[in-house]
């Protein structure tokens, strides 16, 4: 491969119903290029985990990699998980928006939510 090529990286987004954490790895996972988190943008705790706060978060990172070098990002995001709701909070579908828009390409969008295989039983005892 001769010249540069196009320099992608990998979005980590952690988005619970508390807080949305955004974390942009390179593509082998192992080193951190830009990082944030809902308390870096709002002043309310309550407002950590808002599309808003996503999307203040998402620009800064965007931002600081695009310095980097990096041209586009594979998204991976991850919602509570164990026994609690599977589907992520209010954050994630905003990171996603506000990545794209901020001038980064979005490449595979995956959810990585950790899914157990028979762990602690659910607070809720449903009828199953």
């Amino acid at each position: 491969m001769s010249g540069e090529q196009s320099k992608w990286g990998i979005a980590h987004v952690h988005a619970s119903f508390n807080n949305t954490v955004i974390t942009i790895t390179d593509q082998t996972g192992a080193e951190t290029l830009a990082k944030s988190s809902g308390g870096t943008v709002v002043k309310q705790n309550r407002d950590e985990a808002s599309p808003y706060a996503a999307m203040q978060m998402a620009e800064t990172v965007a931002e600081d990699v695009l310095q980097q070098g990096v041209e586009g990002v594979h998204v991976r995001v991850r919602g509570p998980g164990g026994n609690q709701q599977q589907n992520p909070g209010p954050g994630a579908q905003a990171t996603i928006r506000a990545l794209a828009r901020a001038g980064l390409e979005i490449g595979r969008i995956e959810d990585v939510t950790p899914i157990p295989h028979d762990g602690t039983r659910s607070p809720k005892s449903s009828g199953f």
